[in-house]
């Protein structure tokens, strides 16, 4: 199949920020062919030709820290401030189940299908139904099957390491999605079964994840019983390396960072579940500064509460700025990077995706200026983080598929998803009610 996209202004996001306006993108089955000026307009035929109608060309988001399982979570106990064990552990043993997970990971994709998100790194339970949903809906995606042995204040094990043994293999091959895994923290966590967790990615070459200096009570307890920070005692395990993508990293110092670069680990900064949740602000600048890996992640539905990356734009220039004292700080071009680019570099997987350019997959998102909140377009990124948001998004493809068109989704529809899952809920929403009562 050849498809050409015309009349959009790109962005290519490569290491130039070469842009064309208006441009066109010429793709060949799940690559990028040719991109350029319109006057450069390839002249052979294409199958498919979508007129952009001056819409931005960006290459396609990506969400580098989520839990797509969690959708029954959202806006629940929000202002708890024990809302991990009063609410996610306990619910999570006695209500979550593999079509609950099935069901709630379709809904999510299909969100962030919509918001322009072509890939994502997923941490959760039940990964294998979570693969199938995300194969039924095309999008490309690394899923890690969590590992945790027991749950904080309940001590109820919760086992993973087995399934993720099983889950690897069984979807090493597949062309959009690459299996992994991931140990919840370092204090869910024994020193053995993280290394076992290490081990297990080692043997199979997937990625490794876990948060990581995301409490603070985490942070003492490291202080406390190791005299170290967990990034350090993750070293000393020799746990980090180049696969390894740590979640958060809201406390982290400056010997962590210098660690952090030396092993090659990316982060994956979460700001808006950071400051939701009143933790902090993750020094992203200096980590940055020291060229260390990092993209941005939503977190779960209900710990940031939307899947889309429009909205942690804007929090991450509203926040860095004010906590840097520097308006100046974080212009919205590193920004719009960090979305891209920088979260394939994270994931390593910048050979194949995150910007616009021949040979790369065909990972693309287009972004409507008719709205009211589009217009004028000055900076074209400015325009990305400041004024745009989820519902512009128009066009959506993945390795070159159309997963959206004209706002709507191609592999699904999106008053089925929500009906599913609201069945499926039934006993959630039960014992959620038990729960209140208490």
């Amino acid at each position: 199949m050849k498809t050409l996209l015309t009349n959009v202004h790109v962005l290519t996001m490569d290491a130039a920020y070469t842009e064309f306006n208006p441009g066109f993108i010429s793709i060949v089955d799940d690559k990028i062919t040719a991109v350029g000026a319109m006057e450069n307009l390839p002249t052979d035929l294409h199958e498919r030709v979508l007129d952009g109608k001056g819409a931005l060309a960006i290459p396609g988001m990506i969400n580098t820290h989520t839990h797509i399982g969690m959708i029954p979570f959202r806006s629940l106990g929000d202002d708890t401030s024990d809302r991990l064990t009063r609410f996610l552990f306990p619910l999570e043993q006695s209500c979550m189940t593999a079509s609950l997970a099935y069901h709630s990971g379709k809904y999510a994709i299909a969100e962030m299908q919509l918001a322009g998100i072509t890939t994502f790194f997923d941490m959760y339970y039940f990964e294998d139904e979570l693969a199938q949903a995300t194969d039924e809906m095309g999008s490309r995606a690394i899923l890690a099957e969590t590992v945790l042995e027991k749950a904080p204040d309940t001590g109820k094990p919760y086992g993973g390491l087995e399934y993720a043994a099983a889950f690897i293999p069984k979807w090493l091959d597949h062309p959009l999605i690459t299996p992994a895994v991931a140990p919840h923290a370092p204090y869910t966590n024994s020193s053995e079964s993280l290394k076992q967790a290490f081990a297990l990615a080692e043997k199979y070459d997937v990625p490794f994840s876990l948060h990581v200096s995301e409490m603070t009570f985490e942070m003492d307890k490291y202080a406390s019983e190791y005299n170290q920070t967990p990034v350090a005692y993750l070293a000393d395990l020799g746990v980090l390396d180049a696969r390894t993508l740590a979640a958060h990293c809201i406390f982290a110092t400056d010997a962590d960072i210098a660690l952090l670069k030396e092993t090659n680990v990316a982060v994956a900064h979460c700001i808006g579940a950071n400051t939701k949740s009143a933790k902090g602000i993750a020094p992203i600048q200096a980590m940055l500064d020291a060229e260390v890996r990092v993209g941005l992640g939503t977190d779960g539905p209900s710990s940031g509460n939307t899947l889309d990356l429009f909205s942690q734009m804007k929090m991450v220039a509203y926040f860095h700025k004010t906590a840097l004292k520097n308006r100046a700080a974080f212009p919205t071009r590193d920004i719009v990077r960090l979305a891209t680019i920088g979260g394939a570099e994270a994931l390593g997987m910048a050979d194949q995706i995150g910007s616009i350019e021949p040979g790369k997959q065909a990972d693309i998102t287009l972004i409507e200026t008719d709205s009211v909140n589009m217009f004028p377009i000055f900076d074209p990124y400015a325009v990305l983080v400041y004024s745009a948001q989820a519902h512009n998004v128009r066009d959506v493809f993945v390795a070159g598929n159309p997963v959206v068109i004209d706002k709507q989704l191609v592999h699904a529809d999106l008053r089925d998803l929500r009906s599913h899952l609201n069945k499926e809920m039934t006993n959630f929403r039960s014992e959620v009610e038990k729960r209140a009562e208490e």
